[in-house]
C-alpha cells in the first residue's frame, strides 16, 4: 500500500538538491565515459528536452502556462530573483571547496576546482552562444558579449581594456571572493590554475582561434585597480 504524507516545505527544497544533483551526476559521467566534447553535446540535447518538460510540469502543477511563468514578476524581482540565484551558484563553489578541503586538504580542493571549471566553462561558453546566437567564428565581439552574460559578470566588476581587431584585455577590478578574504584580513586565494583552466576552456569554445594569455592572477601581485587580468588573442592557423 502507498502512504504518501503531504509535500512540505522541506521537501521541495529536498527534491530540487537532488535533481540538481542527478543531473549534475549525468554530466560528470558523461564527460568521464564520453570525453567533454561528446558530452556537451549531450548535454544540449538533454538540457533543451528536459528544461522544456519541467517548465511544462511546473506549469500544469501551478495552473500557469510555461511561458507565463515569470512574465507576471516584475522587473524590480526578477533583478533580485537573478542575482539571488546567481550569488547562491557562488555559495555551492565555495561550500564544495571547503567540504573538499575539510576531507582532504587544499591542495585536493584546488584540484576538483580546476577540473570542475574545465567542464563548466566550456559549458557556460556554450550556452552563451546560444541563447546570443553567436556565430562558431565569431572572434573579439563575441567573446565580448559571451563575458558579459556569465555568471560573474553580474556578481563582480569588471572592465574591457586595450581592444582591437585581434585582441582584448578583461580585467576583474573587483572579485567577491577576493574581496571578502580582504575584509576578513586574509591573503588573496591562489586562484590562478583555475583562471587560466577557466579562461582558455570558455575562450576557446567560443572561438577556437582564441588564445587566452594570463597578465595576472593570484598568488601574482597585482595593484589596487584590479585582481586578475587576461589577455584574449586571434591566433590565426
Amino acid at each position: 500500500m502507498n502512504d504518501h504524507r503531504h509535500t512540505t516545505p522541506d521537501d521541495i527544497t529536498e527534491i530540487i538538491r537532488q535533481l540538481v544533483a542527478h543531473y549534475g551526476l549525468w554530466l560528470a559521467e558523461s564527460v568521464h565515459q564520453l570525453g567533454l566534447e561528446a558530452a556537451l553535446d549531450a548535454e544540449k540535447e538533454a538540457g533543451d528536452r528536459f528544461f522544456t518538460i519541467l517548465s511544462g510540469k511546473l506549469g500544469r502543477a501551478l495552473g500557469i502556462r510555461p511561458q507565463d511563468l515569470l512574465k507576471k514578476t516584475d522587473q524590480e524581482t526578477m533583478d533580485k530573483l537573478g542575482m539571488a540565484l546567481r550569488s547562491a551558484w557562488l555559495a555551492a563553489d565555495g561550500v564544495w571547496f571547503q567540504a573538499i578541503e575539510g576531507q582532504a586538504d587544499i591542495n585536493t580542493a584546488k584540484r576538483v576546482n580546476d577540473t570542475c571549471w574545465s567542464r563548466f566553462s566550456p559549458l557556460e561558453a556554450r550556452r552563451a552562444k546560444a541563447v546570443l546566437e553567436l556565430p562558431e567564428l565569431g572572434g573579439i565581439s563575441a567573446l565580448k558579449a559571451a563575458l558579459k552574460v556569465r555568471m560573474y559578470a553580474h556578481l563582480n566588476r569588471w572592465e574591457f581594456i586595450e581592444e582591437t581587431d585581434n585582441s582584448i584585455i578583461f580585467r576583474m577590478t573587483d572579485c567577491r571572493v577576493q574581496s571578502a578574504r580582504k575584509r576578513k584580513g586574509m591573503q588573496d586565494y591562489p586562484c590562478k590554475s583555475g583562471g587560466i583552466t577557466e579562461y582558455t576552456g570558455f575562450a576557446r569554445e567560443i572561438d577556437p582561434r582564441l588564445h587566452c594569455e594570463c597578465i595576472g592572477c593570484p598568488p601574482d601581485e597585482h595593484p589596487e585597480e584590479w585582481v586578475c587580468a587576461w589577455k584574449f588573442t586571434i591566433k590565426e592557423d
